[in-house]
């Protein structure tokens, strides 16, 4: 038996040595500028709160899908789970930011289905889209089974003793 701590499937987090945590933080990091770099290409601008909405959101769903009860799950029932996690992100980055401080970073507010201005139907399709790079990250930072298989102990009942 491992004497690291082990996902809901039974998988070391640590899988090669390389802690979630750390790989969580990669993804946070990564695709926060990542993001603020796709902004400022299509507005001209962007702002500090989505570097961190962005960077949480991308560390949620590679948690969630890569290591998770979504793991294993169907690749556009992963895409429809991060449009959620970005969407519900976007809703409490957009209360705190545009509603209550009143930095008016963005209004979706002439956008059809959207609410307090802060999310809509249409960026919410997007982020659909945008979760399968989010996703293609997190497969990158995934340790081959062949390295993790390697690294890791055997377990005393695979010994054959």
């Amino acid at each position: 038996m491992s004497k690291h701590k082990t996902t809901p499937t039974g998988k070391d987090y640590r899988r090669g040595g390389f802690c979630l945590l750390k790989r969580a933080c990669i993804m946070f990091g990564l695709c926060g500028c990542l993001y603020v770099l796709l902004e400022i290409w299509f507005r001209g601008r962007s702002h500090i709160s989505m570097f961190f909405a962005s960077g949480v959101s991308a560390a949620c769903i590679f948690c969630c899908c890569g290591y998770g009860k979504l793991q294993k799950m169907w690749f556009p029932v992963k895409c429809i789970f991060g449009s959620m996690v970005i969407t519900m992100v976007e809703l409490v980055t957009g209360i705190v930011v545009n509603l209550w401080l009143q930095l008016q970073v963005w209004d979706y507010s002439g956008l059809p289905l959207n609410l307090w201005g802060q999310i809509c139907l249409p960026f919410s399709t997007a982020w659909f889209f945008l979760t399968i790079p989010i996703l293609g990250f997190g497969r990158l930072l995934q340790p081959s089974n062949a390295a993790t298989k390697r690294e890791m102990p055997a377990s005393p009942s695979s010994s054959g003793e």
